[in-house]
């Protein structure tokens, strides 16, 4: 479906795809030991959060933030915000244990780039998800700071089509 207005809020709905991917997000995340969440304010984000904490428990707080692209935002400004709110959420996550973020494809790939991934390397990532996306509905990548050489290790460990798969095939 095209023109679907992604960066008007509340956004479209999850749809009942989301909520299966969701499902399995939530087992990853309980199994990593995520100890807490936060989601952009959008539908499809805080469906996702609440389909996580009823699955696995694991608290969520809305952070705006974390929202979607808006259609009138700069690059410089998306990459800021989400770079600021992923500096507070790793300062916490030194304290507390992992933390994961739920937001949009957009600003996920502005942070991506904040981070340190190669332009090369996101657009390899990009290639292979839908609308250019740095990872599919419900991926999850993975930053850990690597203080020897003081950057971020940045990697993609779950894809919940590849997880849905493994079940169905156990069936």
């Amino acid at each position: 479906m095209t023109n679907i207005p992604y960066d008007i809020h509340p956004g479209p709905p999850l749809s009942p795809k989301g909520e299966k991917e969701a499902e399995a997000l939530a087992e990853f995340l309980k199994a990593e030991r995520v100890v807490k969440l936060y989601c952009s304010p959008f539908a499809r984000s805080a469906k996702t959060a609440q389909i996580i904490l009823e699955r696995s428990g694991i608290p969520c707080l809305e952070e705006i933030r974390l929202a979607e692209w808006q259609k009138d935002e700069k690059t410089d400004k998306v990459a800021e915000r989400m770079s600021l709110v992923f500096d507070d959420i790793a300062r916490e996550s030194a304290v507390i244990g992992p933390v994961a973020l739920v937001s949009h494809g957009g600003p996920i790939a502005c942070l991506l780039l904040s981070l340190g991934i190669e332009k090369d390397t996101l657009s390899v990532f990009r290639k292979k998800f839908d609308g250019s996306n740095p990872l599919p509905p419900a991926g999850v990548w993975a930053a850990e700071w690597n203080e020897a050489d003081k950057t971020w290790h940045l990697k993609l460990p779950f894809t919940p089509a590849t997880e849905i798969e493994a079940i169905k095939g156990e069936l």
